[in-house]
């Protein structure tokens, strides 16, 4: 797993929404919520590309 900066965490928004990310420390993902898209972490550095995101399932809990 990576560690992101706490500071850049607090810029970060999601691409599409321009709404806040919480961040999935034990999936290394970034989530938005209104969206329910996963962006993936890769050594350190999120990939805010929708095309790259996840999408989370219905049943799936976002924390």
């Amino acid at each position: 797993m990576s560690a992101i900066d706490p500071r850049l965490l607090e810029i970060l928004v999601c691409p599409l929404c321009k709404g806040p990310l919480v961040y999935r420390r034990e999936a290394d993902e970034l989530i938005c919520r209104p969206d329910r898209l996963a962006y993936p972490v890769k050594d350190g550095i999120p990939v805010m590309l929708e095309e790259d995101a996840r999408k989370l399932p219905p049943e799936e809990e976002i924390a």
